[in-house]
């Protein structure tokens, strides 16, 4: 039998094979796999579910990873895929596998970060599952939340002539990974050596303990706008920006020079040898929101601090970066592919 190898595919297309082999099968369920959450039919309102799982070693390293802020990161990163769909969290369940290096007191700190999450989030943490793992410490939480059947938002909404929106800052995440890498490297060849992350804190804490952008959702209710299409930022802008294009079944033209990255970031970049713009595109982990709204509706917009006009939808399907030269490249999706 022939084999096909995992990284072939990659995650989406390891998703796309997977759903082809379903159909919905009851008339609740709205949609399925595909956007960032599950979209269930619950009478006045939609009920939104998303899970996502992090594991040792692949999502995170506990040598540089205080268990409180996992906690906490692990039901953000969650909150953040309600917020996606213009929806507002409500439950979460989480479940942990553990090995048996893991003590008690590690549970509390982890728990204790979950907790703080649940309070600022203003969710109800209401079940899970433990086991045993041989494969160090895992931990999947699903989230609940709830939209308005006519305020709900998913990727494929997109229009020529959109306004192309991102939410905070970018590439931060990355370069507080780079950081911390690079510090474990230092301890490693010498533990004697101690880290130097004073001047990294703001991107350190991007990358340790992220925050879901459920404020912009709330914000943008009170505005009375609606976008178009919406996704976070988990995977890169290049990625989303590629999701967004290809449901919706248009292009994109984002401009270099719109793109919100902070000084700090700015200098690690520089600091790093690494390209600012290659770290907003790819980085990934950013975990704000990208969204497009009507040009009419830009004007309620425009003042909000947080939010930054990015670029606009484009009738055809080509995404490209205008550069400060003027310049078009195009743009493609090469952010972090959980299967490589």
């Amino acid at each position: 039998m022939e084999r096909t190898e995992l990284n072939t595919l990659g995650e989406f297309g390891l998703i796309d094979r997977i759903k082809a082999k379903f159909t919905l099968q009851n008339s609740e369920s709205v949609t399925g796999m595909g956007d960032d959450a599950a979209v269930i039919d619950a009478g006045d309102k939609y009920l939104l579910v998303s899970t996502d799982m992090l594991l040792e070693g692949i999502h995170f390293d506990l040598s540089y990873t205080p268990l409180r802020h996992l906690g906490y990161k692990a039901v953000a990163v969650n909150i953040s895929d309600i917020a996606a769909m213009n929806g507002i969290p409500k439950q979460i369940t989480v479940s942990i596998g553990l090995s048996n290096r893991i003590s008690v007191e590690a549970i509390d700190e982890l728990y204790e970060g979950i907790k703080y999450a649940c309070e600022d989030y203003q969710v109800d943490l209401i079940g899970g599952d433990t086991s045993a793992s041989r494969s160090g410490l895992v931990i999947s939480v699903t989230v609940t939340g709830f939209v308005e059947k006519d305020k709900i938002v998913y990727r494929n909404g997109a229009k020529a002539n959109d306004i192309l929106c991102v939410t905070g800052d970018l590439g931060a995440a990355y370069f507080g990974l780079q950081a911390l890498e690079r510090e474990k490297q230092v301890y490693l060849a010498n533990p004697e050596m101690q880290p130097e992350l004073e001047d990294k804190s703001f991107l350190v804490g991007r990358q340790l303990k992220p925050e879901a952008r459920t404020d912009i959702i709330h914000e943008l209710a009170e505005l009375g706008v609606v976008p178009t299409s919406m996704i976070d930022i988990s995977d890169g802008l290049a990625s989303e920006i590629m999701h967004i294009s290809t449901q919706s079944g248009v292009g994109a033209l984002i401009f270099e020079d719109k793109l919100p990255i902070e000084d700090i970031t700015m200098l690690a970049a520089s600091e790093m040898n690494v390209s600012p713009i290659t770290a907003a595109l790819n980085g990934g982990e950013d975990y704000q929101l990208l969204f497009t709204v009507k040009q009419t509706d830009f004007d309620k917009i425009k003042n909000v601090a947080d939010v930054s006009p990015i670029g606009f939808i484009t009738a055809d399907k080509n995404v490209e970066l205008v550069l400060k030269s003027g310049n078009k490249v195009a743009i493609k999706a090469q952010g972090w592919n959980h299967l490589q």
